[in-house]
This record gives structure tokens, C-alpha cells and sequence, in this order.
């Protein structure tokens, strides 16, 4: 699911930014460490740091299902999952790092959903809609421990989150109740 969610982001910054910056942007989703080396000029790195449930979204609803066979298929809702990116951008110098920042922070701003178009594999119709958070504080203590666990010095970066569903669960099969009975008893005796 997370590489269905990253091949989605891909593939909305390709269709979004193709024209604005022609295709000589990469996208990719690697840890911004100090071994890490941006295979083009200019790059756009989604790096997924934290992963947790949204409990504001939690929801003990049973979902039914009604199969065409007589069965209901009886589940819990999935679970909503928010997956947190830091998003920074490479290149060769600092104005055009900030310059391909600033046309990748439009894009992500313009959808406060992602749209259905773009989402592939598991994604790909998934209900509800897979909401995003752009610009919000991060989920880090700090920044400047972050950029030092990982070698590598401080930039630039986006906050970026979207909410995606995960279905931990195995539904059941009932059979549909198609009649009713009722009985009737008198507990009085004659007498």
C-alpha cells in the first residue's frame, strides 16, 4: 500500500508539473541522508517519516454488504492510516531548490483530496476519499535533530500527509434472514 501511495504522489507531480517544469524533474522516495544522491538536477524527494493511525477518524461501523449469492458479508471499517512526508527539493543551487519547492507546494495545495485519477493499485477507488494535510506542523520534536540524525544539512522542506484507509479485517459471511417467525405462548391455565 505505501509503494501504491507513492507511485500516486509520482504520478500526480508527472501530470501536474509536465509542462510547468517539463519532464526533467525525478521524483522519488528515499531517505535524505548524507548518502543520498539525487539521480537527476533536479529532483523532488517524498520521504515518508511516520506512519500512525488517525483516531479522530475512527470508526466502530459495521459495514454490510449484500452478495448476489443470498450472503451479507458483514466488516468492520477500515482502519485511516495518516502517512507522513518530508518533501524536499535537489538541485544545484539553493534558488532553484526553492523555485521547484515552491511549484511542487502549488500542486500538493491544490487538492485537498487526492484525485481519483491519479491513484493506482490498492488506491485506486478506495473509500473514502484519500484526504491531505499540506503545510501543517510536523510530527518531528525537531528539525535540526532530525537533519542531524540523518547526516545531512538543514533545508528547505514541505509537510505533507495523506490519509489513506488500511482493512486489517476478515469480513464475515452471514446467511440474509428472509422470514420471520413468531411464536406466541400463554403461560395461564384454565381453571
Amino acid at each position: 500500500m505505501f509503494r501504491d501511495l507513492d507511485d500516486s504522489l509520482k504520478r500526480l507531480l508527472e501530470v501536474e508539473l509536465f509542462g510547468v517544469l517539463s519532464d526533467s524533474v525525478t521524483v522519488v522516495f528515499d531517505t535524505p541522508d548524507d548518502k543520498f544522491n539525487p539521480p537527476n538536477q533536479r529532483t523532488v524527494d517524498f520521504f515518508l517519516y511516520d506512519v500512525r493511525e488517525n483516531r479522530d477518524l475512527r470508526s466502530n461501523e459495521r459495514l454490510l454488504e449484500r452478495q448476489s449469492n443470498g450472503i451479507l458479508r458483514k466488516n468492520l471499517a477500515p482502519v485511516r492510516v495518516d502517512c507522513s512526508y518530508m518533501v524536499t527539493a535537489w538541485s544545484g543551487n539553493t534558488e532553484s531548490e526553492h523555485s521547484l519547492l515552491g511549484e511542487v507546494m502549488k500542486v500538493l495545495l491544490r487538492y485537498p483530496t487526492l484525485p481519483d485519477t491519479i491513484l493506482v493499485g490498492s488506491l485506486a477507488g478506495q473509500e473514502p476519499s484519500l484526504p491531505t494535510s499540506t503545510l501543517q506542523p510536523a510530527r518531528l520534536q525537531s528539525l535540526g535533530e532530525f537533519w542531524q540524525a540523518l547526516g545531512g544539512k538543514p533545508k528547505a522542506a514541505l509537510h505533507y500527509t495523506v490519509t489513506i484507509s488500511v482493512d486489517p479485517f476478515t469480513p464475515v459471511e452471514l446467511p440474509l434472514v428472509t422470514e420471520q417467525q413468531i411464536l406466541i405462548r400463554s403461560n395461564l391455565q384454565e381453571g
